[in-house]
This record gives C-alpha cells, sequence and structure tokens, in this order.
C-alpha cells in the first residue's frame, strides 16, 4: 500500500505543471492562422479555460469520492465495464502521457537549439527524458519537491511576461482594437481542440490520489485552484502576445512567445526567453512523467496490465511504469513532431474527458448515497456545458480534421483488441 506523500502544495504545482507547457507557447499562431481574428482567439482560450474548471470540479467529486490513483481508468471502470477502464489506460498510455512528454521534449530541444545551436535538439530531448524518467523512478517525495520547484520558476515565468510586457514592454492594443472580420463555426470548433490541448493537465492531480495528504480535501481543492490559476494566466498571456505585434505576424508562427518577446524587450530577449521556456518544459515534462504511471500500475494492480509494472520502490514509485512511459516517449520523440501530434492527442483526449464526465452522472444515479467528501459545485451546469463543448469539437473535428479523427478511432480500437487477452485471463480466474 503506497504512503500518502503528496500535500496539497505539491498536488497544486502538479496540476499547473501539467497544464502550462508547449500548447501555451505555440497554439495561439496556429489558431490566428486557422481563424484569423485576434478577438475569436481570446474567446476561444476563455472557453477553453471555463471547460477546464468544469472538468476539474468534475474530477473533484470523482477523486475525493475514489482516492485511488489512476484518474479515469478507476471512475470509468466503476461507472461502466473493466473494458471502458482499460481503453482508458490505454489511451493515457499511448495519447495521453507518452504522446505529449515527447512533444514537450521536443519543443525542449528546439528551444536549446536556438540558443546553442552546436547543441543537437534531438540529444537534448533525450537528455531530458532519460534524466527525468529516472528521477521519478528512484523518489515519490524527491520528484514532488523538483517538480514544485520547477512549477514555481514557470509561474514566474508567465508572470514576469505578463507585468512586464504591459509595464515595460513596447506593444500597442491598436491592431487588436482595430480588428474587424467575420469568422465560421467549424473553425472555432477545431479551434477549441487545440486550445483544450493547452489546458489537458487539469486532472493532473487524480492520477496520484492515491498518494495525496487527505485526499477528500486537498485534491479538489488542488484541481480547482491550480486550473483557475491556469486560466488567468492562459487569458492575460493571449492578450500580451497581441499586445505586443499584430495578429497578422503570429500567424503560423509556433514561437508564439519568442516573437512576442522581441518584440516588446529586443533581440536578446528571445534568446532569454527561449532559456526560461526550456526550463518551463522540464517541469512539465516532470509533471506527466510523475502522472502517468500511476494509471498503469492500478491497472496491473487489478489484473489488467503485466504484473510487472504494478512493481513500486521504497519510496513508493512505480519504477517499472514509469520506465515503460519514458521507452515509448522517447520512441515518439525521435520519430514524430508536435504539429502532427496536436489534433490527434487533442481530439483522443476530448472522448475520453466526456467519458468520465458521463461517469459522475452515472454514478450520482447508481450510487447516490456514496461518500461523497466533495461535491461539484457547479453540478448540473459543470456536467452539461463540458459535454455539450465536447460534443461540438468531436463533431466538427471529424469532418474537417477527418484523418487525425480516424487515428484516435484507431487507438480505440487497436486497445480493444489488446484488452481481449487479457479479459480471458480474468474470466479463466
Amino acid at each position: 500500500m503506497s504512503t500518502r506523500r503528496i500535500t496539497l502544495l505539491h498536488a497544486t504545482a502538479l496540476v499547473v505543471a501539467n497544464m502550462v507547457g508547449t500548447g501555451i507557447f505555440t497554439t495561439t499562431g496556429l489558431l490566428v492562422a486557422q481563424i484569423g481574428h485576434p478577438w475569436a482567439v481570446l474567446v476561444l482560450w476563455f472557453m477553453g479555460g471555463l471547460l477546464a474548471l468544469c472538468g476539474a470540479d468534475i474530477y473533484g467529486e470523482l477523486g475525493a469520492m475514489m482516492p485511488r490513483a489512476g484518474g479515469e481508468y478507476v471512475y470509468l471502470r466503476e461507472a461502466f465495464r473493466p473494458v471502458v477502464g482499460f481503453l482508458s489506460g490505454w489511451i493515457s498510455l499511448i495519447v495521453g502521457f507518452s504522446a505529449p512528454i515527447a512533444a514537450a521534449a521536443i519543443a525542449f530541444g528546439s528551444y536549446v537549439g536556438a540558443v546553442f545551436p552546436g547543441v543537437p535538439g534531438s540529444m537534448a530531448a533525450t537528455a531530458l527524458l532519460v534524466g527525468v524518467t529516472a528521477l521519478h523512478m528512484v523518489s515519490v517525495t524527491w520528484g514532488s519537491r523538483v517538480q514544485t520547484g520547477f512549477t514555481i520558476l514557470k509561474v514566474a515565468l508567465l508572470l514576469g511576461l505578463i507585468v512586464g510586457g504591459f509595464t515595460i514592454g513596447e506593444g500597442s492594443f491598436e491592431g487588436l482594437l482595430a480588428a474587424e472580420g467575420s469568422f465560421e463555426i467549424a473553425p472555432l470548433a477545431v479551434g477549441l481542440v487545440f486550445v483544450s490541448f493547452a489546458y489537458s493537465g487539469y486532472n493532473g492531480a487524480a492520477y496520484v490520489a492515491g498518494e495525496i495528504v487527505d485526499p477528500g480535501r486537498n485534491l479538489p481543492r488542488a484541481l480547482l485552484l491550480g486550473t483557475s490559476l491556469v486560466a488567468v494566466l492562459y487569458f492575460l498571456l493571449n492578450v500580451v502576445f497581441f499586445y505586443a505585434v499584430p495578429s497578422a505576424q503570429l500567424a503560423g508562427e509556433v514561437e508564439v512567445g519568442h516573437v512576442a518577446a522581441r518584440a516588446l524587450f529586443g533581440e536578446t530577449a528571445g534568446n532569454v526567453l527561449s532559456i526560461l521556456i526550456a526550463v518551463a518544459l522540464v517541469s512539465s515534462v516532470s509533471a506527466m512523467v510523475m502522472a502517468g504511471p500511476r494509471v498503469y500500475a492500478a491497472m496491473a494492480d487489478d489484473g489488467l496490465f503485466f504484473s510487472v509494472f504494478a512493481r513500486r520502490g521504497r519510496s513508493g514509485a512505480p519504477w517499472a511504469s514509469v520506465l515503460l512511459q519514458g521507452a515509448i516517449a522517447l520512441l515518439l520523440a525521435l520519430t514524430s513532431t508536435f504539429g502532427a501530434l496536436l489534433t490527434y492527442i487533442g481530439f483522443t483526449l476530448s472522448i475520453i474527458a466526456g467519458l468520465t464526465v458521463v461517469a459522475a452522472i452515472v454514478l450520482r444515479r447508481r450510487r447516490p448515497d456514496a461518500e461523497r467528501p466533495y461535491r461539484a459545485r457547479g453540478w448540473p451546469l459543470s456536467p452539461a456545458l463540458f459535454l455539450g463543448l465536447s460534443a461540438w469539437m468531436v463533431f466538427y473535428t471529424v469532418s474537417e480534421r477527418p484523418v487525425e479523427s480516424l487515428a484516435g478511432v484507431a487507438t480505440l480500437l487497436v486497445g480493444l483488441l489488446v484488452y481481449v487477452p487479457w479479459r480471458s485471463r480474468t474470466a479463466s480466474r
């Protein structure tokens, strides 16, 4: 039985670190290229924050009700059948954690390479993945402390950009105020998928619920505090981006933070910001490396995955699952790009998150008397809003981006095929 070592501060830091990563430093340029209207982009960031807060509210109820490591795997298994829980764990392994870890590592390598041209990006990405994976294989306590430290630096970076941009930066709101034009519904829906990717991680603390001190109290607080903080920072940072340069100059740019800092503070700021963003991405990788393996370990504990991945060290760290995830992430980092993964990740995770919200509704009806230390405060508005926006995103993504959508569906189908031998093994016991 694992020891509860993660405090409210560390759990909140885990949520913030899971959320603040590659997305906020890349997504706005892609959104401007797709939608064109800066006000529409800001509306999407606001909607993404609202969606994440609704999700955090519901995950807080589920996590406090079932304070076990594993996140969606635990909730979906309890509300539906083991196969649904297994599929969520399968998606977590491939899409929820390994792919975003790889994407963040690739971005880390790119920023390091921009500042130090002699350092190959792939080498920097590999070193990051190996180092962080080794750290979280060894210790939960040290992993939490390092995670919290990097998260504080990450929040300081965002605050510095926001405050510094508005106070000493050379920018103007003229371009934003003078923006004109119209926009279509379908690109907005697909754009919300991009934004949702940037907000994914609002449920980060739920994956380590079995290791949080007083989870019935601290887990919901961590989810809501962390998500609220990030939502405010994201919106203000995007205002700074449009304050720094006209939206047309951001269109299609991946390194929007670099472009904005250079315009606000001068050429040297671009390199300084690249270094700070690289440090921030270390925190993102660390958060996901810490959270994800708890899902696979929980599956192994239940006999739905290889038993070796349930093994834990003396500190409680599920070292075998950490190693598995690190190996997959490293493979993806060496063979993929962030741009190719973005829609695929956002689309697939939207399906799993929507199923989790449905699970909360099912459990309220099926187990109304179950102990719930925390009840979602926005009920029933929060699940209705979450499901409505999720359905909107999924519908238009299927019609506008069929290839990425089919890839997500294919991942689910492969998961079903993988589940068959485990179902047979469980039935024969």
